[in-house]
């Protein structure tokens, strides 16, 4: 053995930093998904057909090129009122959080969420700070907005709010938003609208007057973009310059890049995807009170159920049926719970069918 070798055998194996140990992973099941997708909140049908369009008209030379973000930018902003460096387009929202959390925090810092919500928060705020708070919602699933707010302290660097939150569909109030904003006017607060097509309120007018507040929103629900990984922040350019200096001037695809103003420019299409949805949550939510099957209002895209000890029971039974449902029952607080993603009118009718048979074939009962 030479001495290079040897020097080798001798060293430890190289380990990350501390924080990457102990940071949760995200293990989203998406292995074998042919079935019907009530599982991921995602668009069940197709994006805007001048999508499809765009992508075809993509040129061999084109798909040489790096991609340029800031052009993209400034149609985006156009389009939501908004000025140029009010807007960072992300690689999904995904990494508007990473992002956002690379920039405001640091070791001892505090991160605020309430729980149970999105877990790439965790992740995010965790390789960052062990400085993670969390204030768990009670057995309604309603934003506890009061102990929130006395959860606020002069630690508190980054504060994430999602609204609609997944997975429960419940919505907090613009004037519960703006409050949290200004009790912490030393840190930043990200409220995540993803879901916001699906209910309509939104706190974008605000940005102007909060200069903490800054908004995230996704291209892959209500556009059907989900394969193409786009998202913003929008936000004080003040808070968005130090994002843009931690972000890679490529993070966004070129075929994204392609896509995205023909995806905001069909209006029509968007409000007849909203649309869908929101007659078919009605249903999803009709059905399951004449089932007398637990359910929280939703305001999203998605429907969370109360199932209990059959859970997995029913998961399987769906798969079996041609739909896919996710169980939610490793989150804080969602021990036996389904969540059931609302489509386009006959993918609806097909998830009822799917679960009227499935429910009875596992002999749930409602407690």
């Amino acid at each position: 053995m030479d001495l290079a070798t040897e020097a080798v055998t001798k060293t430890k194996p190289v380990q990350p930093r501390r924080a990457v140990l102990a940071m949760p992973e995200y293990h989203p099941p998406l292995d074998a998904r042919s079935a019907l997708r009530l599982d991921f909140n995602e668009n069940t049908l197709s994006p805007s057909p001048t999508v499809l369009a765009r992508i075809n008209a993509i040129t061999a030379e084109g798909l040489t090129k790096y991609p340029e973000r800031e052009p993209v930018e400034r149609i985006v902003a156009t389009h939501f009122g908004l000025n140029a460096d009010q807007v960072l387009l992300t690689n999904g929202v995904d990494e508007a959080i990473h992002l956002m959390c690379i920039a405001f925090l640091e070791d001892g810092d505090e991160a605020l969420i309430a729980t149970p919500t999105f877990f790439m928060y965790d992740v995010g705020i965790r390789l960052m700070t062990p400085g993670l708070v969390k204030v768990q919602s009670d057995e309604t699933m309603a934003f506890p907005f009061e102990r929130f707010l006395a959860a606020i302290n002069e630690k508190t660097k980054l504060i994430i709010v999602a609204s609609p939150n997944n997975p429960t569909g419940t919505v907090v109030s613009r004037e519960q938003l703006l409050a949290i904003a200004a009790a912490a006017p030393h840190a930043v607060m990200m409220v995540d609208e993803a879901y916001y097509h699906f209910d309509g309120e939104t706190t974008i007018h605000d940005l102007d007057s909060i200069p903490n507040l800054v908004i995230g929103r996704t291209f892959s629900k209500a556009y059907g973009l989900a394969n193409l990984r786009i998202g913003m922040l929008v936000g004080n350019p003040e808070l968005l310059k130090y994002v843009r200096k931690v972000c890679s001037p490529y993070n966004v695809n070129g075929v994204a890049l392609e896509c995205l103003p023909a995806a905001i420019a069909d209006e029509a299409y968007l409000a007849w995807y909203a649309e869908q949805v929101r007659v078919g949550r009605n249903r999803v939510m009709a059905t399951l009170e004449e089932l007398g099957v637990p359910f929280f209002k939703s305001h999203a895209n998605f429907v969370l159920m109360q199932i209990g000890p059959l859970h997995r029971e029913l998961v399987t039974a769906m798969r079996a049926h041609g739909v896919l449902l996710r169980d939610r029952s490793s989150d804080p607080g969602c021990d036996g719970f389904v969540r059931i993603t609302i489509g386009v009118e006959e993918h609806v009718t097909k998830g009822l069918e799917a679960l009227k048979a499935s429910l009875k074939e596992i002999g749930w009962s409602k407690a």
